[in-house]
């Protein structure tokens, strides 16, 4: 069965947009079919991937993941439904495929108001090609709107990454009430793969306090493998490269050891 990972957390800036596009690289880089699936109207993960002209080309063309939840209904002259087939976007790693975002999902929970069944649509739309992949890997918005719970809709397990600060640790507990709460509404309830600390700056007693902490309190849920905050990861990114298309070995063995240990929790690896 293909495994569905989301990438959720409710604060920007923890490294979930970094995290999903260098696991789905990792993933196609070991020889498993991956999908990645930009639900996120920022369009980070999909810039991580493509250029800004490559983008608009293919929007234009194929679509978006936006056509796929129905929020550019208002916009399309021949009101025609998209399939994700065309809106798929080829090997923008070794075997990993694309379906992109667009600004049009910032309006999709008005879009879609007292639309029935408008979380499953995802599940709906990529359930034609779903067992091509052996993986999907879906990057969330930081908010539990439509596109989130689209994703959560459809997958088997979710990880959260955080950054070691206060404001982003304190609200993990609350994270996975609401999102335990949210998949029963949804009748699906992922499992829990892990909390990923990432971003981590340089060493501050704090810092090393909170990831304590956070050890101590969630205990095997938090991954062993820390990822850093590094240049050359958004170096990387800005030439639409993974990690280990890149110069710093300390990036790719981070994201190495990091990734192996998601591939294990979701069963894929031993």
């Amino acid at each position: 069965m293909t495994k569905i990972i989301s990438c959720v957390n409710l604060k920007g800036g923890v490294g979930k947009t970094t995290l999903a596009v260098n696991f789905a690289a990792y993933c196609g880089g070991e020889n498993l079919k991956t999908l990645l699936i930009d639900l996120d109207p920022q369009t980070n993960a999909t810039f991580s991937c493509l250029t800004i002209d490559e983008w608009k080309t293919h929007a234009k063309t194929h679509g978006s993941v936006a056509d796929l939840l129905g929020a550019r209904n208002h916009t399309s002259a021949e009101g025609t439904k998209k399939e994700a087939k065309s809106v798929i976007k080829k090997d923008v790693f070794p075997n990993v495929d694309l379906i992109p975002s667009h600004l049009d999902l910032f309006t999709v929970d008005l879009d879609l108001a007292g639309v029935a069944g408008r979380e499953r649509r995802l599940k709906k739309a990529i359930k034609p090609i779903q067992d091509q992949y052996d993986i999907i890997v879906c990057d969330c918005p930081p908010n539990l709107t439509i596109p989130t719970q689209n994703s959560l809709a459809v997958s088997t397990h979710y990880v959260v990454p955080i950054s070691p600060d206060y404001l982003s640790t304190i609200g993990v507990g609350i994270l996975l009430s609401r999102i335990k709460t949210l998949s029963e509404d949804l009748d699906n309830e992922p499992e829990h793969a892990g909390i990923v600390i990432s971003r981590v700056g340089r060493y501050a007693i704090h810092r090393e306090e909170t990831v304590a902490a956070m050890r101590q309190i969630f205990k095997k849920d938090v991954l062993s493998t820390v990822i850093h905050d590094r240049v050359a990861v958004s170096e990387a990114t800005a030439k639409q490269k993974s990690v280990f298309d890149w110069t710093n070995e300390q990036a790719k063995d981070e994201f190495r050891s990091a990734s192996k240990e998601i591939l294990k929790r979701i069963g894929i690896t031993k």
